[in-house]
This record gives C-alpha cells, structure tokens and sequence, in this order.
C-alpha cells in the first residue's frame, strides 16, 4: 500500500468566501464527517485536518514574511486528508466523494514520497 495525500482547493465557506450560512455549513459539514466515517469503516485515513483560512507565508533567501493566502485568492487551502491505496487510480476513486465538488472545489491527489532512512 502506498500512501496520497488529498489537498482541498477551493473558497472559504465564510464571511470572506462563499458566506455561506452557519445552518449551510453545519449541513456540509455533516457531508464531511459521512466521508471521514466511510474511509475509516475501509480503514484506509491516516489523518488529515481542516485548515483555517488565513495564515502567513516566509519566502525567499531574506525569509520575506507576508500574510497568505490573500484575501483577493478565490482558492485557498482548506485541508488534506492522508489515505493509503493500492494505485493513484484508487486514491483517486476515493477522492470522488470529495463533499465541494458542487462549490466548485478541487481535490488535489498525491502520492507522500518515502525516502530510505527516515
């Protein structure tokens, strides 16, 4: 078994997004949690975690510190799950059940690097 993460592109639900209300949201979130329990009942999540929206980038060689995302991106990232499958094929079936998709959203699959020794 190899191991993908799934990255979560797309609005933030809030003010600063979509606006969507705190009932719209409590629904999606409902949606959220139903996938969460599905891939553990196939055992295959080994974490993953919702991101706030707002956070701070450090760049370059002078180590730059600016606010990020900024708040003129329409997609940010929201999260990452951690899965094991047998193929990207398989991740990739998983990643069908996304809960945004209808938002325009986009799930983002890679295969987690392993390196000897570590």
């Amino acid at each position: 078994m190899k191991e993908y993460m799934m990255v979560f592109l797309g609005p933030d639900y809030g003010e600063d997004g979509m606006g969507l209300s705190a009932e719209q949201i409590q629904q999606r979130m409902g949606k959220w949690f139903a996938w969460h329990e599905k891939m553990e009942k196939q055992g295959i999540v080994k974490g993953g975690e919702a991101l706030h929206a707002h956070g701070k980038r450090i760049s370059g060689p002078d180590r730059i510190v600016t606010d990020g995302p900024s708040a003129a991106s329409k997609e940010l990232i929201g999260g990452y799950y951690v899965i094991t499958a047998e193929s990207m094929e398989e991740a990739m079936k998983v990643a069908e059940d996304f809960p945004d998709y209808d938002l325009g959203s986009t799930v983002e699959v890679r295969e987690v690097m392993k390196f000897e020794g570590m």
